[in-house]
């Protein structure tokens, strides 16, 4: 209660003051009218009077509203105070946090520079973000970032390291969707390309970027200023390529189509070497490319075009022809020069020596440069007097320098072909050819080649030789010649024919041995009786393998037993000779004769000899061999005995019924 007092106290005293004070301004006001000399000694009289009127004026009548606007900042009516703030809030800006404004440099230390954006409050930044901007002073306009409106401190967190950063990917995205060329700054090289400074914010200039053609010094670039479009924005890694060669393409086009328009066959331009390749180098004609081929470099024959060009180097060139739809054009340089077939020598004809290196080696020759232009081919045949083709490289290789003859030439056309074994004497030519393989001479030869007929044997090179199959044994059916002998064998033939005039020569293998079947004549004569074993059968009858290892046949009714049945597959039984051929190599048998009647065996062999060596023979007749009969020489005599008391016992028994087998 007593503070409510004292309250109460001190507003009535306030009241009365704010009375006393009010009352001579209006007092005053009025005399100032009437005589303005006189104001001031009229001002205290009323004063008094006042004092005492207000007084003995009760509380009631204050004017409460007129004494609560006469505090600090007050005495305005409500209309005025809005006014008032409409006029402050219009000399402050309103700001957000994490943008970019600009502000105004009101004073600089050694540690921050202080900005006015517009705030309430001044914010500070650190000196050592204006680095780059040694000349700054105040009054200056500077870009900062808001990164916060007021701290724990209370303070204007400022940034213009930030604000650069979010003003270059601004400008960055600007220059990306409205296609604007931006200078940057090559800071450094790195793997594959170059780092380009755009805004502050380091971007990769590709290689393939730098420039319409290859560029392998990018060292050259680093340090100095270029021009650059952005190309491509990667938001997520915050990655940006440049590239500086799309605004050469840009004036390149237009050189191009003023290039194109004017171009011509046989014009000759000038232009730098682009790129090189395996197959030619593509040369700038200044906006535009061409290509010239390997081929059209020179008239001598090149493996690499670096052998005689090098990048960079300013050539001139021929236009050969160009597609004005492909843009393309084909070059030539060789072709500014004369060609040197034109300055062959005239003594160059056929059958003159030349000399010259190996330049390359195909499968079906080699090719020897005269002069630098002019190469003539020597085949492989002409390389060796041998009949059989060999690969090029077994003769020569390339870089080889050698003597050929020339065996035919066409200047027209350019053409040239030479021989190596012309410079050697034929073989077939030789004088002592009838003597060194006269026929029934022996020779050692090597096996060179196998046919279905027979096989090739090189005596010397030069001289080959053809080996029938069926020379090859005297008691094996031979079907191929693989079954005798490979290719690279040695093998010893005796000449059976020699034709000089045709190159040929036949030769044989069994001719070295005696024919075995003048023997066989006299073993296995008709009627004989010999053990058999029956190697195979089949419908029309059954292959035998005779004593030595010899084969025979046998028909079906030929295989009877006495008992009906017939001999099977591995058994060994006697049979007896009813046919024996020396030309044909056959001998045919019979079982049942060794038990049947005379009257049941057929007509005598030798009456039936001739049709029997005319009809067809069987399939088993012609696929018979012979054993080999090495031991055969030894044993001759002791069949022959063995025959013979066969033959007589057998003629014992059946003496009544049936003349002897000697008798037949």
């Amino acid at each position: 209660m007593s503070e409510e007092k004292k309250a109460a106290e001190t507003v009535e005293e306030q009241a009365v003051e704010a009375t006393e004070a009010t009352t001579p301004v209006a007092e005053a006001t009025e005399e100032v009218v009437e005589e303005t000399p006189k104001k001031a000694t009229k001002k205290k009289a009323p004063a008094k009077k006042t004092e005492a009127k207000k007084a003995e004026a009760p509380a009631d009548d204050f004017d409460w509203e007129a004494f609560e606007t006469k505090g600090f900042g007050e005495g305005y009516s409500k209309a005025q105070k809005e006014e008032l703030a409409k006029v402050y809030e219009d000399t402050l800006t309103t700001v957000e946090e994490k943008r970019v404004v600009h502000g105004t440099v009101v004073s600089i230390s050694s540690r921050d520079v202080v900005l006015n954006i517009g705030f309430k409050s001044d914010g500070l930044v650190s000196a050592s973000e204006f680095r780059d901007t040694p000349e700054l002073k105040v009054g200056d306009q500077v870009e900062v970032y808001i990164e916060e409106q007021e701290n724990a401190q209370g303070q204007l967190v400022l940034s213009r390291r930030k604000a650069k950063i979010v003003r270059a990917w601004e400008l960055i995205h600007d220059a990306l969707d409205n296609d604007k060329v931006i200078e940057g700054f090559v800071k450094r090289r790195t793997k594959g390309g170059l780092i380009v400074d755009i805004y502050g914010v380091e971007s990769f200039l590709p290689g393939s970027q730098i420039d319409v053609k290859p560029i392998r010094d990018f060292d050259v670039f680093v340090g100095k200023k270029m021009e650059v479009k952005v190309v491509k924005i990667n938001t997520a890694n915050d990655n940006v390529v440049v590239s500086h060669k799309v605004l050469i393409e840009k004036d390149l086009e237009q050189q191009k189509a003023e290039i194109l328009e004017n171009l011509e066959k046989g014009q000759v331009l000038e232009g730098v070497i682009k790129n090189m390749t395996n197959f030619g180098v593509f040369i700038d004609l200044g906006g535009v490319d061409g290509l010239l081929h390997i081929t059209d470099i020179s008239w001598g024959r090149i493996n690499d075009p670096s052998e005689v060009l090098n990048l960079d180097d300013k050539v001139n060139v021929v236009v050969l022809d160009f597609d004005d739809d492909k843009k393309r054009i084909s070059l030539g340089m060789k072709q500014l020069t004369e060609h040197p077939w034109d300055q062959l020598d005239a003594e160059v004809e056929v059958g003159s020596k030349v000399k010259g290196a190996i330049v390359n080696v195909a499968d079906y020759g080699a090719f020897l440069e005269l002069y630098p232009g002019v190469e003539g081919l020597i085949h492989v045949s002409e390389m060796s007097w041998s009949q059989h083709l060999r690969n090029p490289q077994d003769f020569i290789s390339i870089g080889d320098e050698l003597e050929a003859v020339v065996l035919t030439i066409d200047r027209e056309e350019r053409k040239m072909s030479l021989g190596i074994k012309q410079l050697t004497e034929d073989p077939w030519t030789k004088q002592d050819v009838l003597t060194n393989y006269a026929v029934g001479t022996n020779h050692k030869g090597i096996v060179r080649n196998l046919t279905n007929f027979g096989l090739f044997i090189e005596l010397e090179e030069g001289i080959d030789g053809l080996v029938h199959v069926s020379d090859l044994s005297w008691t094996k059916k031979i079907k191929h010649p693989s079954e005798f002998v490979k290719v690279g064998d040695e093998l010893e033939v005796q000449v059976l024919e020699l034709d000089i005039d045709n190159r040929r020569l036949a030769l044989g293998h069994k001719q070295l041995e005696e024919n075995p079947w003048d023997t066989f004549e006299s073993v296995f004569t008709l009627g004989s009786t010999h053990k058999c074993t029956v190697l195979s059968k089949n419908d029309k009858g059954a292959t035998l393998e005779l004593p030595y290892g010899i084969e025979g046949i046998s028909t079906n009714k030929n295989l009877k037993k006495e008992d009906g049945t017939e001999v099977q597959v591995g058994e060994t039984v006697d049979f007896v000779v009813v046919e024996f051929s020396k030309e044909d190599k056959r001998i045919v048998l019979s079982h049942t004769y060794t038990y049947a009647a005379p009257a049941e065996k057929p007509a005598p062999a030798k009456k039936k000899a001739a049709p029997k060596a005319k009809r067809k023979s069987s399939p088993q007749e012609s696929d018979a061999t012979l054993g080999d009969l090495g031991a055969l020489a030894s044993l001759k005599a002791e069949m022959e005995d063995n025959t013979k008391k066969a033959n007589e016992k057998k003629a014992a028994e059946k003496a009544s019924e049936e003349p002897t087998a000697e008798e037949e």
